[in-house]
């Protein structure tokens, strides 16, 4: 067996290139195999439906060369399905044929083919056009393999980002819970109720504009950073198991402003806007804000408020009224339903309120899904008595 030649699209892998020859003529098949067995390996096909069967085996052919005129299943029928199907769309095909017209010509070329030769057969000019198809696959494959594989890492680096995304996000978020009174499975459940509600409202007229699968995701993403900002309340003030005083209340409610301003430097710092930075924003910045205006920090009043805080506040509240604290006992879930209703037009979004009530069932499972433990309680109560007598 000769080594291929220079020229004649061999394989990376060193291999010679496969042509399928598809004829009905056995003479014809005879002369083709003739020509091309010294430079290439050759599969024949005397009908279309052979040649279809072959077209599909492993490995699949590097050229086909495909008459026209055939009985049964012609060529053009043949380059069709070989054409819409994924697995040989890109096989490029050389119609051979005696209709050597302009239009025949046009015709074959629209269907996909890549070149047309007519009948009788010049072998020069055969082996000139093959060896240029393959030449030209070669560089389409290599093309291919390489726009594939960068796409393949960009999508693996784009998931490793969005994961360090995700663990950072829940670090923040983790840190600032150690100080509060809540437990980390606070956070788990806000988030499901927030995504939860979102989807609910994802096709409601005033919602289904920003609530995009995007931003569902990005507000699953983000609603843990909604209480970042108590890192910065003092500990006497944070931890404190009695009431608070209204200039102790008034540090406190800074938590929603110490959020923000900590998320839009971290924003500032990248030079660019960030949208989940932005939706954090919102969220750790208004979800204390009320329907009916006397929310702080900023007394926004109604669709002045981001969706984003609104969202979060009725889950917040949810989650704080069935949650057991050192300080005080859950309520009943039917409870907490009644007390966020009684909310509707002045602590909360009435057509949120009215999604809520329609899956309060799946926000009373999340909350038996992710529940706190003693465990967690009791850490929470040691590290707020060791900070207040310290």
């Amino acid at each position: 067996m000769s080594s291929p030649e220079p020229g004649n699209g061999t394989r990376a892998d060193g291999t010679r290139p496969l042509v399928l020859v598809v004829d009905d003529t056995p003479d014809n098949l005879a002369f083709l195999s003739g020509l091309l067995k010294r430079d290439y390996r050759v599969r024949v096909a005397n009908s279309g439906e052979k040649a279809l069967r072959l077209a599909r085996m492993s490995p699949p052919p590097d050229l086909i060369l495909l008459d026209i005129v055939m009985v049964g299943m012609d060529g053009y029928d043949v380059c069709r399905r070989l054409k819409v199907d994924p697995s040989t769309r890109h096989i490029p095909i050389i119609f051979l044929t005696a209709r050597g017209t302009m239009e025949d010509e046009r015709f074959g070329l629209e269907l996909g083919a890549a070149d047309y030769i007519a009948k009788p057969i010049s072998p020069p000019i055969l082996m000139a056009r093959v060896r240029a198809q393959l030449s030209l696959k070669l560089a389409a494959d290599f093309l291919r393999d390489k726009n594939e594989f960068l796409e393949e890492e960009v999508n693996r680096r784009t998931r490793e980002v969005v994961t360090i995304q995700e663990v950072t996000i829940l670090a923040l978020a983790g840190l600032a819970e150690t100080r509060d009174t809540d437990t980390g499975n606070h956070l788990r459940r806000t988030q499901r109720f927030v995504a939860a509600l979102a989807r609910k409202m994802k096709d409601h007229p005033r919602f289904r504009d920003y609530l995009t699968p995007q931003n569902i995701e990005l507000l699953y993403k983000t609603a843990p950073l909604h209480d970042i900002g108590k890192v910065g309340v003092p500990d006497r003030i944070l931890l404190k198991p009695g009431t608070l005083t209204p200039e102790e209340f008034e540090i406190m409610k800074q938590h929603t402003v110490l959020g923000w301003d900590a998320l839009e430097k971290a924003e500032r710092s990248v030079g660019a806007d960030v949208a989940f930075l932005k939706t954090a924003k919102e969220i750790a910045l208004c979800h204390q804000e009320k329907w009916d205006g006397t929310g702080y920090p900023q007394g926004l009043l109604g669709e002045a408020i981001p969706i984003s805080a609104r969202l979060m506040a009725v889950a917040d509240v949810y989650d704080a009224l069935t949650s057991r604290r050192v300080y005080k006992d859950a309520y009943a879930h039917e409870i907490a339903v009644q007390i966020i209703e009684e909310g509707r037009s002045r602590h909360f979004d009435p057509d949120l309120v009215d999604g809520f009530l329609e899956i309060q069932e799946e926000f009373r499972e999340i909350a038996v899904c992710y529940p706190d433990t003693a465990g967690d309680l009791a850490r929470k109560a040691d590290y707020r008595a060791q900070a207040v007598e310290g």
